[in-house]
């Protein structure tokens, strides 16, 4: 494991660069930039409103807002506070971020304007509330107008004296807690240490480094384990985090363009959408220096025509689900990859999906390995369960001894010596080169825009619905590895032109079925479960649209 010093945290290098870079530009967003100093300053005033001027301690601070000042300060704030943060969606429907508001056991919630519209309904039940925090103008009055007792406004905030001493948390406290699909209906929460997100980052540090000059991508929304190396190896660097609206994620080259931004981090998909529009020609974007992508399966041919575009760019492809905090595995992407056949690791690679860029090696710390279904290990080129291990591996699920359990298990590599794995759900198989290729996966869990989802997630909202007897979830159309979105079947009497609509207000958006299809009697399989191939068997014959 990398060495953590006394008194570091996930936060502490914006501390630093709010002294030795004070004027430098660390954030924009909405048409505004903050300095370090500005920023340092904002998250300072959050914190002593949290703490009540250090009078009383925070545990976890939900943060209900998304793509504004206050989302990053609040976030700053939190940790500043000696606090896990708790990202929650404003476009979320509200029933989940009620649930996940409750799981996380929240001390307090800071919101901003999309969030305070909400935040009275989605508070409706809870008990005991937690404090809100309102560092917006006018936004108080408005939820006070709505039954929603606000401990600090925006005066408040802006009056607030920091205490002299911030807390320092030890590396084994939560930085954060984010909840992702669960296959129960109920989102589960992943709680990840300051000394699990700092391995990562100082790996992502000596693999991208960045300076003050450098203008980098915040692409994922915060509830996105993603969004962490935006934010904090940005601002370790002293670099400037730039944070596009939704409607400017539409067209990725020309955020790039107008903004000069030298890394960029994506989901493919966002490739995928350049490519459809035509706009990613060679040349365009000649200022990036890296281009990551994670969270979906990469194609080789996006990764050769972003390259193209980004002729200066470093074209990298990184995997890793929440539990192993951000990313564990890396692979350079080259542009002769896949073109040439003539030695053995080209030869090998083709023993993945066609076409498909590899995840990779893991991160300098952290041990992978490929189990059958008896957790024991199988011989390279053999497809198996991926396991990771190493200074990344979260503690597990919040407050679910059972789940964590199950996830997290001990693997003795030596009669003497057992090994805490994730596992991780992945099917791959282990190359020649070392590199590992993506399969899929060993369960129903798919990834949908880069979204992790939990198919019995989906199933569950529809089943919640009147007149559904069975539901089955399957992503459709599936390009590249890819699932571009949901559909689903369904038993019973009940309305199947309604129940997208319907399953709306439980699901986000990323998880609502395209197409719901009913079907009278769902095929078994020779254990009598549904046989959940016999109804994509269906889907195909039936030509669904993408």
């Amino acid at each position: 494991m990398m060495d953590v010093q006394p008194g570091r945290a996930l936060h502490t290098a914006l501390q630093a660069r709010a002294q030795d870079a004070a004027e430098r530009p660390a954030l924009t967003v909405q048409q505004e930039t903050l300095t370090y100093a500005a920023l340092d300053a904002a998250a300072r005033q959050v914190a002593a409103v949290l703490t009540a001027g250090g009078r009383v301690p925070v545990e976890r601070v939900g943060v209900f807002a998304s793509r504004s000042v206050t989302a990053y300060v609040a976030t700053a704030g939190a940790l500043y506070a000696g606090a896990a943060y708790v990202p929650l969606n404003p476009r979320f429907p509200v029933e989940r971020t009620r649930a996940m508001l409750r799981r996380a056991r929240l001390d307090a919630v800071v919101v901003d304007r999309a969030g305070a519209a909400l935040l009275a309904e989605v508070l409706a039940g809870v008990s005991p509330a937690p404090r809100v925090v309102a560092p917006d103008d006018g936004v108080a009055e408005a939820l006070r107008a709505a039954g929603v007792p606000v401990a600090a406004d925006a005066a408040a905030v802006r009056d607030a004296v920091p205490p002299a001493a911030l807390p320092a948390p030890l590396p084994d406290d939560v930085a954060y807690v984010l909840f992702t699909s669960g296959t129960t209906g109920e989102p589960k929460g992943v709680a990840v240490t300051h000394a699990n997100a700092l391995h990562f980052l100082d790996a992502a540090a000596a693999r991208y480094p960045l300076g003050p000059d450098d203008r980098c991508s915040q692409t994922f929304d915060q509830t996105f384990d993603l969004a962490v190396f935006d934010l904090f190896l940005t601002w370790s660097a002293g670099a400037c985090l730039v944070v596009p609206q939704p409607i400017e994620l539409v067209a990725p080259v020309r955020f790039v363009q107008r903004h000069v931004l030298t890394l960029w981090f994506s989901v493919p998909s966002a490739a995928a959408l350049a490519i459809k529009k035509g706009m990613l020609q060679p040349g365009v974007m000649p200022s990036l220096r890296y281009s990551l992508f994670c969270g979906e399966p990469l194609p080789e041919a996006t990764a050769r025509l972003w390259a193209a575009a980004a002729p200066a760019s470093r074209v990298e492809n990184l995997y890793g689900p929440t539990e192993l905090t951000i990313a564990c595995l890396v692979y350079p992407w080259r542009a002769d990859d896949g073109a040439t056949a003539h030695d053995g690791e080209a030869d090998a690679r083709r023993e993945g999906p066609d076409g498909i860029v590899p995840i990779g090696r893991p991160l300098p710390g952290l041990g992978a390995l490929v189990v059958d279904d008896a957790l024991r290990p199988v011989a390279d080129g053999e497809p198996g369960e991926l396991l990771v291990c190493g200074p990344q591996t979260t503690p597990g699920y919040w407050c679910d001894p059972e789940r964590t359990r199950e996830r997290f298990v001990d693997v003795h590599l030596s009669p003497t010596r057992a090994h805490r794995f994730y596992r991780t759900g992945d099917r791959v198989r282990r190359l020649a080169s070392g590199d590992y290729v993506y399969i899929g996966r060993t369960d129903t869990q798919i990834k949908v825009l880069g979204f992790r989802v939990e198919l019995g997630d989906v199933e569950s909202a529809l089943l919640r619905q009147p007149g559904v007897v069975q539901a089955v979830a399957a992503g459709w159309p599936v390009e590249d590895g890819r699932a571009a979105g949901i559909v689903a079947f369904v038993s019973g009497d009940a309305d199947v032109d309604e129940l997208p609509r319907r399953v709306a207000a439980l699901i986000p958006p990323y998880m609502v079925p395209s197409r719901v299809m009913r079907v009278d009697d769902m095929p078994l399989n020779p254990n009598g479960k549904i046989d959940r191939r016999a109804l994509l068997v269906r889907l195909t014959e039936d030509a669904v649209p993408a």
